[in-house]
C-alpha cells in the first residue's frame, strides 16, 4: 500500500534548501520541491517525524553530522557505471599517463597522485587503478600509484569498499578488464580483485569544506557530473582549489554535461570536460 505524499510549505521548502546548499553545495531551485519530499519523506516517516518541519529541527540540532550526512545520501544522485564516459579514461591512457611518466622519470619519486573526488560507489577510481596496472604492466610496483576515492555519502563509499557489482554495471568496460581484473561473486555479481582493491583509499569528504586535508597536490583530479549541481559561484570557488591542489601540468577531468566557462577558469582547456594547469603557474 503507498503512502500518501507529505506536503511541504515553502518555509519548510527554504530552510531545506538553504541548510543544503550550505552544508552540501546542491542548489535546490522551486522546481526541485517534489523531488525534496520524494527523497526525504521516507526518511521522516520512518524517524517519527510528522513534518518537514520537525525532521529540520532534528538536522541542525545533530552533533553528530550523521543527519546530515543521511540528507546528502537522500538528495544526492549516485547514478553510474564502469567506463562511463569512456573517452576520459582513453585520453588518460594515451595522453595523461605517458606525460606523467615522462614527467616523473626526470625526477624523483614516481609518484602519481589522482584524486576522484565525488567517487560515489567506486567504478571510477577503480577504473583507474585497472587503467595504471595495465600501463605500467610489471613496473607498476615501482611506482606510488593509487588513487583516493572522497565522497560525502558514507552509504556509496561502503559499497565502494565492499567492491562488488551488478554485472550490468561492469559491462561497458574493455573486455580484457573485466576478464583480468573481476572474480564470479554471489547472485551473478562481480567482485574487483584485491590487488585492485587495496591501490584505492576511500575517505569521507565534503567538496564545500574550504580547505582540503591533502599534504601534497595531485596531477590528476576526476570530479565528473557533481558540479551540475552547484551554483556558477559555488563552482567557481571549487575549480580555485581544484587549481590549488592540482600539480603545474596536471589534469582536471569534468563531466560532459559540465563546463567551466573560459576567461574565469585558471585551468587552461584542453577538449570538452578536461583542463589542464599551465606548467609555470
Amino acid at each position: 500500500m503507498m503512502l500518501d505524499m507529505m506536503t511541504i510549505s515553502d518555509e519548510e521548502f527554504r530552510s531545506i534548501r538553504d541548510l543544503v546548499y550550505k552544508h552540501i553545495g546542491i542548489n535546490l531551485t522551486t522546481e526541485k520541491k517534489s523531488l525534496v519530499v520524494g527523497r526525504l519523506q521516507k526518511v521522516i516517516r520512518n524517524r517519527g517525524f510528522s513534518s518537514f518541519s520537525d525532521y529540520y529541527r532534528f538536522l541542525i540540532e545533530d552533533s553528530s553530522g550523521a543527519a546530515l550526512d543521511e540528507l546528502a545520501t537522500r538528495i544526492s544522485t549516485n547514478h553510474t557505471f564502469f567506463y562511463r564516459e569512456h573517452d576520459h579514461f582513453e585520453f588518460f591512457n594515451t595522453v595523461v599517463l605517458p606525460e606523467m611518466v615522462q614527467c616523473r622519470r626526470a625526477s624523483a619519486p614516481r609518484d602519481l597522485r589522482v584524486w576522484s573526488a565525488g567517487c560515489s560507489s567506486g567504478e571510477e577510481p577503480y577504473t583507474l587503478v585497472m587503467l595504471m596496472m595495465e600501463y605500467f604492466g610489471a613496473e607498476y610496483g615501482r611506482w606510488d600509484a593509487g588513487v583516493l576515492g572522497t565522497d560525502i555519502s558514507e552509504r556509496v563509499l561502503r559499497e565502494a569498499i565492499t567492491a562488488e557489482y551488478p554485472a550490468e554495471r561492469v559491462e561497458p568496460l574493455p573486455a580484457q578488464l573485466k576478464r583480468k581484473y573481476f572474480t564470479a561473486a554471489a547472485e551473478g555479481n562481480l567482485s574487483v580483485c584485491p590487488e585492485v582493491k587495496k591501490a584505492v583509499t576511500f575517505r569521507r569528504l565534503n567538496l564545500m569544506n574550504e580547505k582540503f586535508p591533502f599534504k601534497k597536490p595531485f596531477d590528476v583530479i576526476f570530479c565528473r557530473n557533481v558540479m551540475i549541481y552547484f551554483d556558477q559561484p559555488t563552482r567557481d570557488a571549487l575549480v580555485q582549489r581544484f587549481f590549488d591542489w592540482t600539480v603545474p601540468g596536471g589534469y582536471l577531468f569534468i563531466g560532459h554535461s559540465e563546463s567551466l566557462p573560459r576567461g574565469r577558469t585558471p585551468f587552461e582547456y584542453i577538449m570538452p570536460a578536461v583542463y589542464r594547469k599551465g606548467d609555470g603557474r
